[in-house]
């Protein structure tokens, strides 16, 4: 996996912004900005939020890349697919990200909750 650094100039690049638009649009400095890319520095939440922001991607994606939060179950290239997909506005892609997010939440606690099957009580279907 890349460094937040590198994920951050990998969005940053394919939003076509240069370092000096993205830190302006961030509000964080031109300097910083570029220490995080090439992983001098380690930035706050607040920071990666404001980032995020800016990049117009999703903050969780920048929290996981810089161990703040764990990973969620689920496929990364439905998120990442969606994240990317430039024929979405920004609240389409927000509320299919929530949608996939609860869909993943829910199906996870259905799991916890329902004992797997014996091999004896498997049908042709499972």
């Amino acid at each position: 996996m890349a460094s937040v650094g590198e994920y951050i100039r990998e969005q940053r690049a394919a939003a076509q912004l240069s370092l000096r638009q993205l830190a302006k649009a961030s509000d964080v400095s031109n300097p910083y900005l570029s220490q995080v890319e090439r992983g001098l520095r380690k930035p706050s939440a607040e920071i990666l939020a404001q980032i995020a922001k800016a990049l117009e991607i999703s903050a969780e994606s920048l929290y996981i890349r810089a161990g703040i939060l764990e990973p969620q179950h689920g496929d990364v290239t439905v998120t990442q697919a969606l994240q990317n997909d430039e024929t979405l506005t920004d609240r389409q892609r927000k509320s299919l990200l929530e949608i996939y997010a609860a869909f993943q939440t829910e199906n996870a606690a259905r799991r916890d909750q329902t004992p797997a099957p014996r091999d004896d009580e498997r049908t042709d279907n499972d």
